[in-house]
């Protein structure tokens, strides 16, 4: 791997983009396709959702797998250096993920994520495709249910047994 100097390391950090991202604007699509309206980055919720659906009462979020550490995911590479840095970056991202994800709970708004890694396999696979945004929308319209913990739209496709690679 090339070592860029700190100052094009710092101008490539720059550049990334935290709205509007590809994923964020291809599941938009997709969900307007479905008949779903919604609010983009809306500011007015904790944590900002990428999109919310009010209708719905539903904040989806569109994470990264590298930044939000998904876990058990290749994508979710951790960097050699300045491993200290790195370390409280991801464990401070995924806290916060944590807490504005319980905090939405308790403003009986149910959230859903989206990682990356999911719409990768969405634009590879069309049958999986299909099958993730029948599962996506069963989540958004469903009854919100107060004992449910984790509302991540993969735990359910693997509970039924799909396997993709």
């Amino acid at each position: 791997m090339k070592k860029n100097p700190p100052l094009t390391r710092s101008q490539n950090m720059a550049r990334i983009k935290s709205k509007n991202t590809k994923p964020e604007i291809y599941i938009r699509k997709l969900l307007y396709k479905m008949g779903y309206r919604y609010r983009v980055n809306y500011s007015q919720l904790p944590g900002t959702p990428d999109i919310f659906i009010l209708k719905y009462n539903t904040a989806i979020f569109v994470n990264g797998c590298f930044w939000h550490r998904h876990k058990d995911c290749k994508i979710a590479t951790f960097p050699k250096t300045n491993t200290e840095y790195w370390e409280k970056k991801f464990r401070r991202n995924v806290e916060r993920d944590i807490e504005v994800s319980e905090t939405l709970f308790e403003m009986n708004i149910s959230v859903i994520t989206i990682w990356e890694c999911e719409i990768n396999r969405m634009r590879k696979n069309e049958e999986y495709k299909e099958k993730y945004l029948r599962v996506l929308r069963d989540r958004i319209e469903r009854v919100f249910n107060y004992e449910e913990e984790d509302i991540s739209v993969q735990m359910e496709i693997a509970e039924e047994g799909m396997q993709y690679k």
